[in-house]
């Protein structure tokens, strides 16, 4: 089940982030993520599985230029490859969609996961070495978004 943020879920959030550092982020990230759910956040989900949580993933927007951005998804690791990251991000995109003025929707990732969005149907567009930490490099995306 995908819902809403609640403030509750931030221990069990940094948690799951714990459990992929530092196969998918740095251990810098950890106090990022945590200053993102408290100031950054704008809306942000939670999947949930037999009242457990197992991922998450957030919304950025820039409404000045029509733009909306991924942020912090984040899998538990026993539950990747499992298709709950395809739907939370395919959750996003619709909502994004209903959002008057976006029309293009951008995440920055890295090299250990672009595919991932490429698959969703997000185009690279450019890469910086080293961007986050040493080997996490920058790879952000663009997708046009086609309204509902």
């Amino acid at each position: 089940m995908i819902r809403p943020y609640s403030p509750a879920d931030k221990p069990k959030l940094l948690a799951l982030l714990r459990l992929n550092t530092p196969t998918y982020f740095a251990e810098a990230e950890g106090a990022d993520f945590a200053e993102y759910l408290d100031t950054r956040r704008e809306e942000y989900f939670v999947v949930e599985e037999n009242g457990e949580l197992i991922g998450g993933g957030g919304i950025n927007y820039f409404p000045e230029e029509g733009v909306a951005r991924i942020s912090w998804d984040v899998i538990h690791p026993a539950h990747q490859g499992k298709g709950i990251g395809r739907q939370l991000l395919q959750h996003r995109i619709r909502v994004v969609q209903s959002k008057p003025g976006m029309h293009t929707l951008i995440v920055r990732t890295t090299q250990l996961v672009y595919r991932f969005y490429e698959k969703g149907g997000f185009a690279l567009e450019k890469t910086e070495k080293d961007f986050w930490a040493p080997g996490f490099d920058l790879y952000q995306m663009r997708m046009p978004l086609a309204k509902v």
